[in-house]
């Protein structure tokens, strides 16, 4: 199981939250023994871009061999 503060990428998209696989957020609370998490994602500029529930199977935690990337993001 996952743990709160721990930094996690997701695995498929949120498209209503303007999130794509392969971002990275962190975890703020986690539900029901670990079947769900309420990550953050920011912006590298420290500012809270999302706030989105995500079953477990959709996150997994970052690695060593994981790199950031930059990417543009869309404002609505």
């Amino acid at each position: 199981m996952l743990k709160e503060h721990e930094r996690v990428v997701l695995l498929t998209g949120l498209p209503n939250e303007g999130l794509e696989a392969g971002d990275v957020g962190t975890i703020v609370h986690i539900y029901r023994d670990g079947l769900a998490y309420e990550v953050e994602f920011l912006a590298l500029d420290g500012h809270t871009r999302a706030v989105a529930t995500v079953e477990a199977l959709h996150v997994r935690a970052v690695t060593r061999h994981d790199m950031t990337h930059a990417r543009e993001i869309q404002m609505a």
